[in-house]
């Protein structure tokens, strides 16, 4: 099923209400109850104790979990009629204001949900007085993503394939291709996961790097995929990818602190020699150039050779 931002916010505010009336719920069957997985739910759990009514660590929701049941404990005080009315410092009421408005743009809003915003914002521009005057000057918009999100999104609902030029700074260059979109999902950026046509295989693709997108009138038909679980990150390396083999100096171990990796051993000089593996051993090439003096690509041998090319080449186009 696909999911994105708006899905995920919408289903954590119906399982607040969810686990209010049900205490000790069992996570299958509150899993099954949202049509997500128990992974998934455990990831919205991890979110939740971070929310309450103060921006400031006052009164957040106390919920946990053994790993087969899940508690609220505090929500009766929480939702309690003697509970303090919300009081909102300036810097809280600004924050809250250009989030609600900028959410208000987000393209792929329903209309309905984008109404329910929009009274609310009006509501706590009345409540915060003259806290709220800062956030008029304030703005927050997508535009770097926006149009594209609406396209993708709009493709998952009517499923509809894509046509992408999409940037691959790995490779440096524009490519075109046709994809049957899976998913959007946000690791830090947001992300479409979709069945390429081009290579025949799932890809991802950083919406803020697609240059152009078109809808087709053709239908989607990505054959049967399993989704990834995403908790443990974006890229997850499996057995059959590709090895490489990086030695890094004092000032390079960072590198075993970023990517994942199979081995690091200690060298003499106070460096690794680190183990990894990578579905695209060329997006190495820019780890080569950052890295400098503090390391480089021992193995294999032709991605070493060019990522001695391509420092040469910078080397003398800075010379030029």
């Amino acid at each position: 099923m696909a999911s994105n931002a708006i899905d995920q916010t919408r289903r954590m505010l119906s399982l607040v209400t969810y686990l209010r009336d049900r205490p000790g719920a069992r996570i299958d069957d509150v899993a099954r109850a949202f049509g997500i997985s128990a992974d998934e739910l455990i990831s919205d759990l991890d979110v939740l104790p971070m929310c309450g009514t103060s921006f400031r660590g006052g009164d957040l929701l106390e919920i946990d979990t053994d790993g087969e049941r899940i508690w609220w404990r505090n929500a009766d005080a929480l939702g309690s009629d003697t509970a303090q009315p919300l009081r909102l410092a300036s810097d809280e009421a600004t924050a809250l204001l250009v989030a609600a408005r900028a959410v208000a743009t987000l393209p792929g809003l329903r209309e309905s949900d984008r109404d329910a915003l929009q009274r609310a914002t009006a509501k706590l521009e009345a409540a915060a007085g003259e806290n709220a005057g800062a956030s008029s000057r304030l703005s927050v918009t997508f535009e770097a993503e926006g149009g594209v999100f609406a396209d993708v999104d709009r493709a998952i609902a009517e499923r509809r394939r894509l046509w992408l030029r999409y940037y691959s700074p790995a490779r440096d260059e524009l490519t075109e291709r046709e994809v049957d979109p899976i998913r959007l999902f946000a690791v830090g950026h947001t992300y479409l996961e979709a069945w390429c046509r081009l290579s025949e295989a799932r890809r991802t693709f950083r919406l803020d790097r697609v240059a152009e997108i078109k809808l087709l009138d053709e239908p989607a038909d990505p054959p049967p995929v399993e989704l990834r679980d995403l908790s443990e990150g974006l890229v997850q390396p499996s057995a059959e990818d590709p090895e490489v083999v990086v030695e890094v100096g004092p000032g390079g171990r960072w590198v075993a602190e970023y990517y994942p990796y199979d081995s690091a051993e200690e060298l003499p000089d106070g460096g690794l020699r680190v183990t990894l593996r990578t579905p695209d051993p060329a997006s190495l090439r820019r780890l080569a150039l950052r890295l400098g003096r503090d390391g480089r690509i021992v193995e294999p041998r032709e991605l070493a050779d060019s990522a001695r090319e391509a420092a040469r080449l910078a080397l003398a186009a800075y010379g030029e």
